[in-house]
């Protein structure tokens, strides 16, 4: 359905996901892999088109919008390829003849999707649940509509059983309600806290299962001894793609003391080299904030920190041109009690603060609200374990970028929300964790 659904629209759909689901969750796991595969193909067929859509939805840039695309094709190829094993029934050994785990799908989840990364964010809640059995329901957001129309249209004929991915073009309003139905098993969500808030709380009125993954201030911390030339790099690309729109980008530099000017030299002109213009142009590198009111926001947490006390090493300031650009910005000497460490920077700007050793920068790693994820730089690979042990976050990348990989679990802690996407874990996430017990068969005889 494109035009906005009525209600009788949506109660349509619920209904069909019901008979489609119990069909699909029938079909054995070789035939849920072949259908996940047939979705990767189509869209590596269709890579190019479904890009430009993002682009002119949400101001991606063109070669970072073929990029999602290809990862989820990616995504689905892994789900497909590793589900049978993650759903195979486990031995338990236990007082019982025979005793085992099984994996049941729970039925209709209803995924609530953002505009950032309007396909990867999709298919990384979705092609887990399909896999083990469930099918879902996609409530997108409303800026990217037609990225969640040609969603659903990669999997429209996979299952000869129906449609077992369904787009409703609902208000956020309608799919907190669309919660309380009795024939929705699950709910997963992607968004800000405010959003995380008010579906755990009618998943948890609904005693429904939901999976939250929200907002994210990670740090990137460097010490001493790093390679200091390949944290600047990686630093650039961990802020900055995605125009700095992304829940696991890095937000909070930390950087020690005795190279704290090197690596913001560094940084600073690396960051000034970016390419700022218009996301069709095969060139760039930064495009525009997805809406005003995100790039006021994010101008507005540059000035206010500046009046606290930071200082500005570079932008800060909107780009003269049509679209919501905003100039890739550096601000250090950021502290918390500014805006730019304790809320989530949504958008092109790095916070950069001062630390005088790795203990002062794993309590300021954990001085924030989120925990998503945290970049660690040193080459002291046994000390940096040790750290990452203390560091509140859902993911650790010791020298490199904190990334989703289909391959390894995602998630977060704290106002980063709970649950965990990808790998078998994610497989795993919306299905019933059964245990079956059987006793001995006692036969007795039938004379008396």
């Amino acid at each position: 359905m494109s035009a906005r659904a009525t209600p009788r629209d949506v109660e349509h759909a619920i209904a069909h996901a019901v008979d489609v689901q119990r069909a699909w969750a029938a079909a054995p796991l070789d035939e849920r892999s072949a259908a996940l595969l047939a979705v990767g193909r189509r869209l590596r067929e269709r890579r190019d088109p479904l890009a430009e859509i993002a682009v002119h939805e949400m101001g991606k840039p063109i070669a970072q919008a073929r990029a999602e695309v290809e990862k989820c094709a990616a995504g689905c190829e892994y789900v497909a390829q590793h589900g049978g094993a993650a759903l195979a029934e486990e031995p338990a050994p236990s007082n019982a003849t025979r005793s085992y785990v099984a994996f049941r799908p729970l039925g209709i989840v209803l995924a609530i999707m953002p505009w950032n990364f309007p396909y990867w964010q999709t298919f990384r809640a979705g092609a887990p649940a399909l896999m083990a059995g469930n099918v879902v329901l996609l409530k997108h957001a409303a800026s990217t509509t037609r990225c969640a129309l040609e969603t659903q249209a990669l999997f429209d004929d996979v299952f000869a059983g129906g449609p077992i991915l369904q787009t409703l073009v609902i208000t956020d309003e309608e799919a907190d309600a669309l919660i309380a139905d009795p024939r929705i098993a699950g709910v997963t969500v992607t968004g800000s806290e405010r959003a995380g808030i008010a579906v755990a709380e009618a998943a948890g009125k609904a005693i429904k299962k939901c999976v939250l993954e929200l907002g994210g201030s990670d740090a990137f911390i460097v010490l001493s001894d790093a390679d200091i030339d390949e944290a600047a790099k990686t630093a650039v690309t961990a802020r900055f793609q995605n125009n700095g729109q992304s829940c696991i980008a890095a937000k909070r530099f930390l950087v020690e003391d005795a190279i704290y000017d090197e690596f913001l030299r560094r940084f600073a002109d690396g960051v000034r080299s970016l390419r700022v213009g218009d996301p069709m142009d095969e060139a760039t590198q930064l495009g525009p904030c997805a809406r005003g009111d995100l790039r006021e926001s994010l101008h507005r947490q540059v000035r206010e920190t500046l009046a606290r006390g930071a200082r500005l090493v570079c932008g800060g300031r909107f780009v003269e041109r049509p679209g919501f650009f905003y100039e890739a910005t550096i601000v250090d000497g950021v502290a918390p009690g500014m805006p730019m460490f304790d809320e989530e920077v949504f958008g092109p700007a790095a916070a950069v603060t001062r630390v005088h050793d790795a203990h002062e920068a794993i309590a300021l790693a954990n001085a924030s609200r989120y925990g998503l994820g945290c970049d660690l730089w040193t080459r002291d690979l046994e000390r940096a374990q040790q750290m990452a042990a203390r560091i509140e976050a859902g993911s650790v990348f010791i020298n490199g970028m904190v990334a989703s990989d289909p391959r390894l679990p995602f998630g977060g802690v704290k106002l980063s929300g709970f649950g965990r996407e990808l790998s078998h874990f994610g497989i795993r996430e919306f299905t019933n964790v059964q245990t079956v017990w059987m006793g001995p068969v006692r036969v007795t005889s039938a004379l008396r």
